[in-house]
């Protein structure tokens, strides 16, 4: 049996180009990834020879995943185990057990972490000793944020967010950003409503970027879920060093430097009801294996 704790990811940056029909209509991104150590834990059994693949949702907030008409298959953990038994040769004779943490539909990338944990944890599960390349190019035929989830940490995403250079630890541009605040201890407010990243993205077709948003989609996701834009507007008004709308939406994002700043932010949504969650967290994160015998 083998378990990941996978963390959800924002976008520190992200910088939208035009789509391109080569990419199915997606749109050229320029990103900086950073992992939260808000968590999805996937466990991995083998089953029987034959028997094919299983798979079960624990959690208290699972959204359209806890729906009855929801198809199992296009669950992204799934997916993933389809692709790595295509790529291993293997039969995807294994049950899957997700622990869900991360909010869905938040742009938080929860069913990124899901595929990417499933990934690793097959990586581990069939010995299969795979680096962190071919388990990325693996990931890359399911998602624009996979790629990253597989790693965590910290990394700029091109293409269409799926071609990955980490931003290696110690390095000039990790020490960059940490001293720029996008380090430490974060609040995350999360909603009960889902935004749809296709819906995000058509808005941001009509409207565009806001002047200033270092995520150019945070317009947009404010257009359809304006308490997002509240909570933006009340944490930096608390003293938050960076707070905006995580990738799509409509998940907010405040990093808090100090406890006393943590405390505003936190009393200020309270307060408020800007948001219907509150999760701390810390950035940046990454993934961790666990693998457990059976004697």
């Amino acid at each position: 049996m083998v378990s990941v704790d996978c963390p959800a990811k924002t976008n520190l940056t992200l910088e939208v180009g035009p789509s391109h029909a080569k990419w199915g209509g997606r749109h050229e991104l320029d990103t900086i990834y950073c992992a939260l150590d808000l968590t999805d834990t996937v466990t991995a059994c083998e089953k029987p020879a034959g028997s094919g693949f299983s798979l079960d949702l624990a959690g208290e907030h699972l959204g359209d995943l806890a729906s009855s008409s929801s198809d199992m298959r296009r669950n992204h953990a799934v997916l993933a185990l389809f692709a790595m038994a295509e790529e291993a040769g293997r039969e995807p004779d294994v049950a899957l057990t997700i622990d869900k943490r991360i909010p869905v539909g938040a742009g938080l990338a929860g069913g990124s972490a899901d595929a990417a944990a499933t990934i690793l944890a097959l990586n581990a599960l069939w010995e299969l000793d795979w680096p962190l390349d071919r388990l990325r190019k693996v990931a890359a035929t399911l998602g624009a944020d996979m790629p990253f989830c597989v790693a965590g940490g910290y990394a700029r995403g091109t293409g269409y967010g799926e071609v990955i250079t980490p931003i290696l630890p110690g390095s000039d541009e990790e020490r960059a950003l940490r001293d720029a605040g996008y380090a430490g201890a974060v609040l995350v407010g999360a909603y009960q409503a889902q935004l749809s990243t296709p819906e995000v993205y058509a808005a941001f077709d009509a409207v565009g970027a806001g002047e200033g948003d270092r995520n150019h989609l945070q317009q947009a996701a404010i257009s359809l879920h304006p308490r997002s834009g509240r909570a933006v507007e009340e944490a930096l008004a608390a003293g938050a060093s960076h707070a905006f709308v995580s990738g799509s939406g409509p998940s907010v994002v405040a990093f808090t430097p100090t406890p006393a700043i943590r405390h505003d932010v936190l009393a200020a949504w309270e307060r408020s009801k800007a948001v219907d969650r509150i999760i701390a967290a810390q950035a940046p994160a990454v993934p961790t294996v666990s693998v457990t015998v059976a004697r």
